[in-house]
């Protein structure tokens, strides 16, 4: 055991007596180690019940004949860091979140980890860690949050950004802000569409490294409870075994994952992330992935935000293994993946059933023909932009508009507070990708205004920063190369006719050849000034969207 060059031999005695002062007695000692990493903090409505489940972890991992030992990670909501300074830092903490699990693993000789998870960097960066430690290792989440309620209606966070846009459109009250604000977000969990979070605690079911039903189960419900006991009895058997992160981590995982995520009209945040976990397994990743498999993998689930239903509803319709084994039914999975449960994927799936074909629509009858998620290139996006095709309204699929450029989110967004936008518009939002933002800051704050004004269906938004799993619309992020490494988007000037052909996967700069190389030979990077050591260090060495924002 890895431990063992912690606790064995006259020369561990003092290491022993340290241990012992924790309150560890011999017999216990001799036990695997398993490192129960806990995200538990108490701002982030996913993770303030974390502790809950780290116990129930924790008792499965000791009733196995394991010894757990809890340490803590940080994390960074992105609702309430959206729209300020503090969303520059969400990105850059799935790394430290990352090198933190290994620090805590490799300082103390951990034989294994459980890692108690939830929310958008948190969940990647915990299984960036488990594939470059590559010891046994589990991902389990606290479980996503149950869906508001306000007059007969389901609401979410994603109701709470798009009623801002209504109440600077003037169609929405004080008063009715305040009232969805109360009831858009009922308890615990991580936020209750197919937003980032969400997606991702699917994506770790699929790939093998949560057990079946990590992404649907509710936080509230008992059943979170026992996955998290079963997740520590599980943990022990891939020890015995010693089956580790890349044996399930293969390139077919990824596959599987991509698949998925197609069928479910998942975040785009997916494309950053994904290409970050195979990074760290060591996988080689395109993004031309996501295009492949749409054009065979139809978008089968209407999720929020691009529709009506939400995380409980797919968690009654038989959740993620549901939607595999319809997915394995039209051949569109490789079924032989090994997975945490020391079974392979067509073996957990076996006894799944979809349970409600409006939730998890047949093959032969899907919301879309194409898979939800769509990787554009083109003039303006030559390496690259990524856009959740099946929340862009039909008439927005193919779009020409003047361009509106702004060097920040916020210039952005007070354009739209002071209503100068216009229908046909392409706002061009730069300066925000991972090395210019720094940090590739979300613009959940400027789409959902545009939704609640009602301009989600006349005016395109594009990028170098990133979306929220929550956005909908002709939002189009990633563009890469980004504005501070002088790709053409920090080219685009004021009025520039800018084309959009979803369907074609084409995103282009309607500008001569000639006139963009008198720009580029005259640009002047602008520079998003940061008051933070730690993220000027972060963009001299982060690399573009398309390689998933990974450290170089």
């Amino acid at each position: 055991m890895r431990s063992d060059r912690a606790k064995l031999g006259p020369q561990r005695a003092p290491h022993r007596a340290l241990l012992k002062a924790a309150g560890y007695t011999d017999w216990e000692l001799e036990r695997p180690w398993v490192g129960v990493a806990n995200a538990y903090n108490q701002i982030i409505p996913g993770h303030v019940h974390l502790q809950r489940i780290t116990e129930a972890v924790k008792a499965g991992i000791y009733a196995a004949g394991g010894l757990p030992i809890e340490f803590p990670t940080i994390g960074v909501c992105d609702g309430i860091a959206m729209n300020h300074i503090g969303m520059k830092f969400s990105l850059p903490s799935r790394e430290l979140i990352m090198d933190s699990i290994e620090v805590m693993a490799q300082g103390h000789a951990f034989d294994a980890l459980v890692m108690v998870t939830n929310c958008d960097k948190i969940i990647p960066g915990m299984a960036m860690a488990a594939a470059r430690l590559n010891i046994p290792s589990l991902v389990v989440s606290g479980g996503p949050m149950l869906t508001g309620r306000l007059n007969g209606k389901d609401i979410d966070l994603n109701t709470v950004f798009e009623t801002v846009g209504k109440r600077i459109a003037g169609t929405a009250t004080d008063a009715d802000l305040l009232e969805v604000e109360g009831a858009a977000c009922p308890g615990c969990g991580s936020c209750s569409g197919m937003f980032t979070a969400n997606t991702m605690n699917c994506m770790m079911e699929v790939l093998g490294l949560g057990m079946p039903g990590n992404g649907t189960i509710p936080a509230v419900y008992a059943e979170r409870d026992r996955l998290a006991k079963d997740a520590g009895r599980a943990i022990m058997a891939l020890v015995e075994k010693d089956i580790k992160p890349r044996d399930i981590l293969t390139r077919e995982a990824f596959e599987n994952a991509v698949a998925v995520d197609l069928a479910l009209g998942g975040s785009t945040n997916t494309t950053l992330h994904l290409p970050a976990i195979a990074w760290a397994a060591g996988v080689d990743f395109d993004l031309q992935l996501f295009n492949t498999l749409g054009d065979k993998v139809p978008h089968l689930c209407s999720m929020s935000p691009g529709g009506n239903h939400h995380i409980q509803d797919l968690y009654a319709a038989g959740g993620v293994q549901a939607v595999m084994a319809r997915l394995s039914g039209g051949d569109l999975l490789h079924g032989d993946c090994l997975t945490v449960t020391g079974k392979t994927l067509a073996e957990n799936i076996a006894g799944a059933r979809v349970k409600d074909d409006e939730v998890i629509r047949p093959l032969d009858r899907p919301y879309h023909e194409k898979g939800g998620l769509a990787i554009l290139r083109g003039s303006l996006a030559p390496d690259g932009a990524v856009v959740k095709q099946a929340a862009v309204a039909p008439e927005m699929l193919v779009h020409t508009g003047p361009a509106r450029v702004f060097n920040s989110e916020e210039e952005a967004f007070a354009a739209i507070q002071a209503r100068s936008i216009r229908d046909g518009d392409v706002l061009v939002i730069r300066y925000e990708g991972p090395k210019g933002g720094p940090g590739m800051r979300e613009m959940l704050t400027p789409t959902s205004a545009l939704a609640g004004m009602g301009m989600d269906k006349t005016v395109a938004l594009i990028t170098d920063g990133r979306f929220s799993g929550a956005s909908r619309g002709a939002s189009i992020g990633h563009v890469s190369p980004e504005a501070a490494a002088c790709g053409p988007i920090a080219l685009v000037e004021e009025g520039d006719l800018v084309s959009i052909d979803i369907p074609a996967k084409k995103l282009d700069i309607l500008v001569d050849e000639a006139e963009f190389a008198r720009r580029r030979a005259a640009w002047v990077p602008y520079v998003q000034p940061v008051d933070s050591p730690f993220l000027n260090r972060y963009r001299r060495v982060v690399s573009s969207g398309v390689k998933g924002a990974v450290l170089e």
